[in-house]
C-alpha cells in the first residue's frame, strides 16, 4: 500500500527550513519555467514584473489577473511546484481573491504571494483569511523595506504586521528590502512561519541569509532583468562584429524542454530535495 502524495502546499511548506533556505527562481514564461526546472530547482515563482512587462503593463497596479493566471496555467505543466506572485489580489473584495486562490490551486498551484503595499492592516488580514480558503501556501508580503515611508520604524512596522498577518493565517513572510543582517536575524528570531527574503546583489549572500535564520530566498524580477540585459549585450555585439559566445543554449534544447513538459508529470518526475 502506497502512501497518499503530499498536497503541493504540504509539498512546498515542507521546502521552508530555518537555516537551509530554499532558493526560489522566477519565471516570466514557459521557456524561463522550463530553463529553471530542468536545472532541478524543486520550486518556482512568478515575477510579477515580468509579467506585466511582457504585456506592455505597469507592475503592480493590479492590471495583470488574466496574464498571471494564463502564466500559471502554462508552469503547471513543469515537473516542480509553483507559487503565483498575485500582486496585493487583484481586487479589494475578499470573495473575489478567494476566487482567484481557488483558480490557482485547481490549475496546482502550491502558493501565492500577497503584498500589502502598506495599507490597512485590517483589510490585509481579511484578504490573508480569503487566500487561505484555497488550501494554498500563503506568503504574506510587507511592503516596509520596499517602500520604505519616513517617520516610522520600518523594522518594528514589519514586524507588527507580520505577526497580525500570521494571525490572519499565513503560512510564510516576505519581506522584501531588508538587507540589514540584524535586522534579518531579528526577523527570522522573532516571526513565527518561514521568513522570505528578497536576494539583492548589494545584500547578504545566500549562504549568509541561510546563516540568519532565513527560510526562503526570492530571486524577484533579477533572473527576468539579468535576460533582458544579456539579450540587449548579445545584440549590440552582433551589431558591433564582436565576439559571442558560442555555448548558448541550442534551438533544439528550447524546443525539447516545451515539448516535454507536455508530457511530464510532477507524480513522474525527480524529487529535487531542498537544493541547489
Amino acid at each position: 500500500m502506497h502512501p497518499e502524495p503530499l498536497l503541493p502546499a504540504n509539498e512546498f511548506a515542507a521546502l521552508h527550513h530555518p537555516g537551509r533556505p530554499l532558493l526560489l527562481p522566477n519565471a516570466w514564461d514557459h521557456a524561463s519555467g522550463a530553463a529553471l526546472a530542468a536545472q532541478g530547482f524543486p520550486a518556482l515563482g512568478t515575477t510579477s514584473l515580468g509579467v506585466a512587462a511582457a504585456a506592455g503593463l505597469p507592475d503592480g497596479a493590479g492590471v495583470t489577473r488574466a496574464e498571471t493566471v494564463a502564466l500559471a496555467q502554462r508552469l503547471a505543466t513543469l515537473p516542480c511546484l509553483l507559487t503565483v506572485d498575485i500582486e496585493a489580489g487583484f481586487s479589494d473584495d475578499p470573495d473575489e481573491v478567494a476566487a482567484l486562490t481557488v483558480e490557482l490551486a485547481e490549475i496546482g498551484a502550491a502558493g501565492v504571494n500577497l503584498e500589502d503595499a502598506m495599507g490597512d492592516v485590517g483589510r490585509q488580514r481579511e484578504l490573508i483569511a480569503a487566500a487561505k480558503t484555497s488550501g494554498l501556501f500563503v506568503n504574506a508580503r510587507t511592503d516596509t523595506h520596499w517602500l520604505k515611508p519616513a517617520g516610522i520604524d520600518l523594522d518594528a512596522e514589519a514586524l507588527r504586521r507580520a505577526q497580525s498577518y500570521v494571525d490572519a493565517g499565513a503560512d510564510g513572510i516576505f519581506i522584501p528590502g531588508m538587507t540589514d543582517e540584524a535586522s534579518i536575524a531579528t526577523a527570522a528570531r522573532e516571526i513565527p512561519v518561514p521568513l522570505n527574503i528578497l536576494y539583492s546583489p548589494a545584500g547578504p549572500t545566500f549562504a549568509r541569509l541561510g546563516e540568519l535564520g532565513v527560510s526562503r530566498v526570492s530571486c524577484g524580477s533579477l533572473l527576468f532583468r539579468a535576460a533582458l540585459d544579456a539579450a540587449v549585450r548579445v545584440a549590440s555585439a552582433v551589431a558591433a562584429g564582436e565576439p559571442v559566445r558560442a555555448d548558448i543554449v541550442s534551438y533544439a534544447e528550447v524546443e525539447r524542454r516545451a515539448s516535454n513538459s507536455s508530457t511530464v508529470s510532477r507524480s513522474g518526475s525527480a524529487s529535487f530535495g531542498n537544493r541547489p
